[in-house]
C-alpha cells in the first residue's frame, strides 16, 4: 500500500468503531478503512458509527457529511448479545463467529457472552440453530467508568486483532501437521 493510503488508512480506522460487523459491506472495519483511503468506498457506510462517525470521517477527508446508505441497515443505539441459557444447546456455532472472541463456551456445554466485549455486530445470531441469542441494549456504564467510544473501538481492535492472529498461528500450524504428515507418508512408502 502507499505510504499516504497506509497513513490515511490508520486515521480512518482510528475513527471507526471497530465493531467488525461487515455491514459496510467490507469483511471488517480496516478493509473498509483501506477503500475510503483509495476512494472506493463512500464514508457513509458504518451504521454502528453512525452520524458522528460520518461527520468525523467528513472532517477528516474534507468532504461533506453524507446520510448513512440505507442499504447498510439503520443506525441503533448500543447493544450486545445475550445468550438464553437455558435454550442453549452448546452447538458452539456461534463462537467462530464472533470477530473478537466476546462468546466463551465450548462443544456441548452452555456458552455465554461477555458483555463488556461484545461489539453488538450481529454476526451470532445467524448460525444459531435455535434462536437463543438476542440483542440486548448495551450496559449503561457508571460515572465513574472511564470508557470513551475511542477507547472502547481500540479495545475492540485489539481483540479483533488478537483473534486473527491466533487464527493465523491455528491455520500455519494445521498445514505445518498436515506437511509433516504428508511427509511421513511420502518416506513410509518409499
Amino acid at each position: 500500500m502507499e505510504p499516504d493510503v497506509e497513513s490515511m488508512t490508520g486515521q480512518i480506522d482510528a475513527l471507526l468503531p471497530q465493531t467488525q460487523c461487515g455491514r459496510c459491506l467490507y469483511t471488517a472495519c480496516r478493509p473498509y478503512a483501506v477503500a475510503i483511503a483509495r476512494g472506493e468506498a463512500d464514508i457513509n457506510r458504518c451504521p454502528p458509527g453512525g452520524d458522528d462517525t460520518i461527520r468525523a470521517l467528513a472532517t477528516l477527508l474534507g468532504r461533506e457529511p453524507q446520510s448513512l446508505d440505507p442499504a447498510c441497515g439503520n443506525i441503533q443505539p448500543d447493544q450486545v448479545a445475550w445468550i438464553d441459557e437455558e435454550r442453549c444447546i452448546g452447538c458452539a456455532r456461534c463462537l467462530p463467529a464472533c470477530p473478537v472472541d466476546a462468546i466463551v463456551g465450548a462443544a456441548k456445554k452452555v456458552h455465554t457472552v461477555i458483555a463488556d466485549h461484545c461489539t453488538g455486530c450481529e454476526l451470532c445470531l445467524a448460525p444459531c440453530p435455535v434462536d437463543c441469542i438476542q440483542l440486548r441494549p448495551a450496559p449503561v456504564r457508571g460515572r465513574h467508568h472511564s470508557d470513551t467510544a475511542t477507547e472502547r473501538a481500540g479495545a475492540n481492535r485489539a481483540r479483533y486483532e488478537l483473534r486473527q492472529r491466533r487464527l493465523h498461528e491455528a491455520a500455519e500450524a494445521k498445514q505445518r501437521l498436515f506437511e509433516e504428515a504428508r511427509q511421513r507418508a511420502r518416506h513410509g512408502s518409499s
